[in-house]
C-alpha cells in the first residue's frame, strides 16, 4: 500500500479547497466534505466510547463499526467509488436484534445518561444521526449508493440499543423522561 500519509501539512488547502481521493478539489464547505467529516467525527466519537469499560463483544462490534466508518468515509471521498461492503446493514441489524433481545422493554422515552459510556454512546449517536441528514445532502445534490444511507441510519439505532447495554454493564439504568415533570 506504500505510505499514504508521507506528509500532513501541504498547505494546498489554504485556499478553502481540499483534495478528492481521485485527485479532484473541492471547498471544504461542499456538502461532500460536510459529509466526509461527519463520519469522521462520529468515528473518533466511537473511538473515545471505546476509551471506556466495555464488555468485550460490544468492543469487538465497535472495532468492526469503525472500520466500516472508515471505508464510508472512503468511498465519500472518491465520486462514484463502492468501498462499504453490501450487506454491512443487514449485519447491524443482527446486532440490534441481539442485544435488543436481553433488554427491558421501553414503557416511555429514555434520556442520555446514566453511566459515562451510555453518555458517550448516545453522544455518537447524534453526531451519527448528523452524518446520515449529512449523506442525504449530499445524495440529493450527487448520486450516493443507498447502502451508505441505510449503514448509518441502522447504525444510529444500533448505538441507542447500546447506550442501554453498556448502562447495564456498568451497574447503571436508564435514565427515563417523565412526562409532565415539574420541579
Amino acid at each position: 500500500m506504500g505510505h499514504r500519509l508521507s506528509r500532513i501539512t501541504t498547505r494546498t488547502g489554504d485556499d478553502g479547497t481540499t483534495g478528492l481521493g481521485d485527485g479532484s478539489r473541492t471547498r471544504k464547505d461542499s456538502l461532500r466534505i460536510a459529509a466526509i467529516g461527519d463520519v469522521d467525527e462520529l468515528n473518533s466519537t466511537i473511538g473515545l466510547l471505546q476509551a471506556e469499560p466495555l464488555p468485550d463483544p460490544v468492543r469487538a462490534a465497535l472495532t468492526d463499526i469503525q472500520h466500516d466508518l472508515f471505508d464510508l468515509g472512503g468511498e465519500l471521498c472518491i465520486p462514484g467509488f463502492e468501498n462499504l461492503p453490501e450487506g454491512r446493514a443487514a449485519r447491524l441489524d443482527e446486532l440490534i436484534e441481539h442485544y435488543n433481545a436481553d433488554l427491558p422493554r421501553l414503557q416511555e422515552f429514555i434520556l442520555p445518561g446514566g453511566s459515562r459510556a451510555a453518555a458517550i454512546a448516545h453522544v455518537a449517536r447524534t453526531v451519527c444521526r448528523r452524518a446520515e441528514r449529512s449523506i442525504v445532502a449530499l445524495g440529493r445534490a450527487e448520486e450516493i449508493r443507498p447502502a451508505c444511507r441505510q449503514y448509518v441510519n441502522r447504525l444510529s439505532d444500533l448505538l441507542f440499543v447500546l447506550a442501554r447495554v453498556v448502562n447495564r454493564h456498568a451497574g447503571a439504568t436508564d435514565v427515563m423522561w417523565e412526562k409532565g415533570r415539574t420541579r
